[in-house]
């Protein structure tokens, strides 16, 4: 699907593809003088951080410190957190937090002192939680849009989604590096080549791979899927978060009910009005979310109940009208009154851990290829992601890879010319119904097979149908023009298939993955690294004309 080599329309210093927290923050802590444009392949408001509620963990209070924030960090992590990406993500989390208070930011503050109010969520020894109500991705989204469609040397694209990632041997080292990116236009059904210096994916996670999400329609996994196929690593894609209590009712969609709900108070109970969480942990409620989600998975399963309960309506109508207005009012849109009964909740596909290896800048393994967000594997979250430590690796990380663009964009050479994108050997298909049906079947198993609770037999049944299914997707990606839902199969399949592969390797049970054939734990915690065929960081032989 390559044709001759053009010069590209689209050139730029820095390719930032993705619109939610992390992109964003990377293009306002950039250079001014730097050519930055931003792709978002919807509106730019339809990422996960539009609809994150909680807040953003940071160590603020006066009774709190680094070391706490670090030691929660870690024994969520069960025991695969990286201590220097824990140390280094929770050692900038004041600074990040003032960084986003002097954007603008309108974090909720205490009506009697003015002082920043702070909430606790699960895992967390303190009240630690910054937060504007229960809507702070919203408050957080958009002034970080305000602020980039005020800067003069950034360029927003909406409705652009990244087909795949172009690289080129660099003159220098004779190995390869990132150039640019072919993107589908969804506005003009064609597909435009980007040329850029640096090109940082900021594209989330990879939930829509299950049946059930607490996230938005686009967290479909592209990014891990193009760092995959451009020859980076991945690591620990089998550690995938189930947020525990998401609204069930046949006409919500991937409405999750905030940690903090359950941080203040709310008691999860059975159909029958019993609290059970007391007997799967200590803490109860304020579990690690790991336990919550297995925990109201085994009720479930128990007494085949569609679903339990969180029950926050002991608490006064003003308190609650007051701390969840959001989740108040989309539950009394479906005529569930939170201040009187309790609100019927799901386990539901909702963090990747796992995603493409960087290092503290955001480097893959690709030269000039970044990655931040929930795209990337940092190491900061381990077997199991701590409630509201996301939002700040988004910010922590930004600005990291933003001081690491700045300090070499201008040693790097220009990019020889780039081939443009040939569609003309391909057709427009008459059989959408097989993107439609490939996409059902892949979640479906996806989530029977590879879900909350594990088997090797259910893994190895995986297995061997997402290598069918894969072969299907690619064939018909060979010869039928490229559109929205495919690209996102192309790429759901690849993550489902590191998903799998991730999870066969580990012979064990260790924080978000639970096998029922190895409930223990391992002697030593170990990351899963997958190494691409065409691995990225190998020596090149460059062809001389």
């Amino acid at each position: 699907m390559i044709k001759n080599q053009t010069a590209s329309p689209f050139s730029y210093d820095v390719l930032i593809l993705g619109s939610g927290a992390a992109g964003l923050s990377l293009a306002l802590n950039l250079n001014p003088q730097l050519n930055v444009a931003v792709l978002s392949k919807s509106q730019l408001n339809e990422g996960s951080t539009w609809y994150a509620q909680g807040g953003i963990a940071a160590v603020l209070d006066d009774n709190d410190s680094i070391e706490s924030h670090v030691t929660d960090t870690l024994n969520a992590g069960g025991g695969l957190c990286h201590k220097d990406a824990v140390e280094f993500t929770v050692s900038h989390s004041t600074q990040a937090i003032q960084w986003l208070i002097d954007l603008g930011v309108n974090f909720t503050r205490k009506p009697s002192s003015g002082d920043f109010h702070l909430t606790r969520e699960g895992g967390h020894s303190q009240r630690r939680i910054i937060h504007s109500a229960d809507a702070t991705g919203r408050a957080l989204h958009t002034t970080l849009i305000e602020k980039v469609e005020a800067a003069p040397n950034i360029k927003l694209y909406d409705h652009f989604i990244a087909l795949d990632l172009i690289s080129q041997p660099d003159p220098s080292s004779k190995k390869l590096r990132c150039t640019g990116a072919y993107v589908y236009n969804r506005n003009t059904d064609s597909v435009d080549t980007f040329a850029a210096k640096t090109v940082v994916l900021a594209t989330g996670g990879a939930s829509k791979v299950y049946l059930y999400s607490s996230n938005p329609d686009g967290a479909s996994g592209d990014g891990i899927a193009m760092a995959w196929r451009a020859g980076c690593r991945v690591a620990n894609m089998e550690f995938n978060q189930f947020h525990p209590t998401c609204l069930f009712n046949p006409k919500a969609k991937s409405f999750l009910i905030t940690e903090a709900v359950r941080g203040e108070g709310g008691k999860l109970r059975l159909p029958n009005g019993e609290r059970f969480m007391d007997r799967f942990h200590k803490l109860g409620e304020l579990a690690p979310r790991d336990v919550v989600a297995r925990a109201i998975d085994h009720e479930m399963k128990r007494l085949g109940s569609d679903c339990v309960y969180l029950d926050i309506s002991h608490k006064t109508p003003e308190f609650i009208a007051s701390h969840f207005p959001t989740v108040k009012q989309k539950c009394l849109s479906y005529g569930i009154d939170i201040t009187k009964e309790a609100i019927p909740v799901v386990p539901a596909a909702h963090y990747t851990c796992g995603g493409v290896v960087v290092d503290k800048s955001g480097q893959t393994d690709l030269s000039n290829l970044y990655a931040i967000g929930e795209t990337s594997f940092t190491g900061l979250h381990g077997a199991n992601r701590m409630a509201s430590n996301s939002l700040l690796e988004c910010v922590v990380y930004a600005q990291s890879a933003a001081n690491a663009i700045e300090s070499s964009i201008n040693a790097i050479a220009p990019h020889t010319a780039i081939a443009g994108w040939d569609a003309t050997r391909v057709t427009n298909s008459d059989e959408d119904v097989v993107i439609s049906h490939n996409w059902d079947e892949l979640r479906r198993f996806m989530w029977d097979y590879v879900g909350i609770v594990r088997t090797q037999k259910r893994l190895e049944r995986a297995d061997h149908r997402i290598k069918l299914l894969k072969k299907e997707i690619n064939e018909y990606y060979s010869n039928y023009k490229v559109g929205n839902d495919l690209i996102e199969l192309r790429n759901l399949a690849v993550v489902a298939e590191l998903i799998i592969r991730s999870a066969m390797r580990r012979k064990e049970s260790r924080g978000l993955h639970y096998s029922l054939d190895y409930p223990n734990l391992a002697e030593v915690a170990r990351d899963t690294i997958l190494v691409p065929d065409n691995f990225a960081s190998q020596d090149i032989i460059v062809h001389q004309n």
